[in-house]
């Protein structure tokens, strides 16, 4: 098979291993301090979370960053991305142990959300790094497809993992969420020690490109922000897949709050079984990007990249509706399992279209937006789901919109394909 003989080339590129192992140690840290975060948040007993609160804490980890996101891209694009990666996983070693001790302390929640924020801004930071220089090791064609499918699924799962090591952590008792942050901080220590094989100018930017000096990186800011937005105003087909893939974010955001809302109060009473009822949605969400991860190169090949993309969008509009408004925790995995196939399979297209569609010079740019839009996306999902969702979670408005959102992106990419 075509998809086996790439993943076998793939994996005999020493570069691209060494990316790839930095990202799954990245990501399944990523998934250890969420999850923790989550549990710290939503099912601590004395905590009487509603859709609303859930909503606030998205905002308040993810919005200021979506402010000042677009400008990390200009660094992206002027700093050695090698180094961004390394740094970038030691300064989270050290905000997670932070964490870590105020979460024992028991400090105001503020203090504890601006300790969360700064792993968050520099989480989104590093993962942008990564995708720009996907291409640097592995390059153009369809390998490149391969690759996207390989290295940005194997860390959705790594951080699915992480986020089951954190669960299984957390119902050893009601007090060890600090533990599983640690746990996370060792991680990150493991992905910044990973990044070390590889060499500083290895990932890019090109080096006549590099400005080295922090202050005159910041001065043209701006300017490079503003090349940015024109980059990708002349890349239409870039534009439009990020539109799509920013659409389907927003509908997987809002079922996430409300799966959130249905483990805590209506599947169960017992905040420990709500809480593995949560972590076996997330596996099964997980087992969903795996297949997507499976299926994308070939059906990339034969349908084209947004050909995939509407047929993802229209899993989604037909299942979720059919299996959500059921309400009752089988169901809901399997509409788990629909939406990790089509969340992912999207994002994977949308990556490919991206890296071919834009110059390597403005690529951090252009991930930070797409990282921004990620964000955005899902608060605002969060967002739209506190007005709809009852306090035990059950709203089929909420249902029936999330799929007349997916078939808006199916009559949207059709009529794209027409022309």
């Amino acid at each position: 098979m075509p998809a086996v003989r790439d993943l076998r080339v793939l994996l005999q590129l020493r570069d691209f291993r060494s990316l790839l192992a930095t990202r799954l140690l990245s990501q399944a840290a990523d998934g250890v301090y969420q999850v923790a975060l989550a549990t710290y948040v939503v099912f601590s007993p004395e905590k009487q979370t509603s859709a609303a609160a859930i909503a606030s804490a998205m905002a308040v980890l993810l919005l200021p960053y979506s402010l000042v996101g677009p400008f990390t891209g200009v660094l992206l694009d002027r700093w050695r991305r090698r180094q961004v990666i390394l740094y970038g996983n030691l300064l989270r070693t050290l905000l997670a142990a932070v964490t870590a001790a105020l979460m024992v302390a028991r400090v105001p929640d503020w203090l504890f959300y601006a300790s969360a924020l700064s792993v968050t801004a520099v989480n989104r930071f590093v993962l942008a790094g990564m995708s720009a220089a996907l291409p640097r090791v592995v390059g153009a064609g369809q390998q490149l497809v391969m690759a996207n499918s390989i290295a940005p699924t194997a860390g959705t799962l790594a951080a699915t993992a992480g986020g089951g090591l954190a669960f299984a952590v957390r119902l050893t008792g009601p007090d060890v969420d600090p533990v599983a942050v640690l746990l996370g901080a060792a991680l990150y220590l493991c992905s910044a020690l990973t990044a070390l094989r590889m060499a500083p100018g290895l990932l890019g930017p090109d080096p006549s490109r590099l400005q080295p000096h922090l202050w005159e990186a910041l001065v043209s800011t701006v300017r490079g922000l503003a090349h940015g937005f024109r980059h990708l105003a002349e890349r239409r087909t870039a534009a439009r897949a990020l539109t799509a893939m920013t659409i389907v974010r927003f509908c997987y955001g809002a079922v996430t709050v409300m799966v959130l809302m249905l483990s805590r109060y209506a599947w169960t009473d017992n905040v420990s079984e709500g809480l593995a009822l949560l972590g076996i949605t997330v596996m099964v969400s997980g087992a969903g990007f795996f297949a997507a991860a499976l299926l994308t190169p070939w059906a990339v090949e034969r349908l084209t990249a947004f050909g995939w993309i509407a047929c993802c969008a229209a899993l989604g509009a037909v299942l979720v509706p059919a299996l959500g408004l059921l309400f009752a925790p089988v169901p809901m995995l399997v509409a788990a399992f629909v939406l990790g196939i089509s969340t992912q399979g999207t994002k994977i297209s949308t990556d490919t279209v991206v890296q071919r569609s834009v110059d390597d010079a403005f690529r951090g740019r252009i991930f930070a937006i797409y990282d921004v839009l990620f964000n955005v996306a899902f608060v605002s999902a969060a967002a739209v789901a506190a007005l709809m969702l009852p306090p035990d979670g059950k709203s089929a408005v909420l249902i029936i919109v999330v799929a007349a959102v997916y078939a808006t992106v199916v009559v949207g990419l059709v009529r794209f394909g027409r022309r």
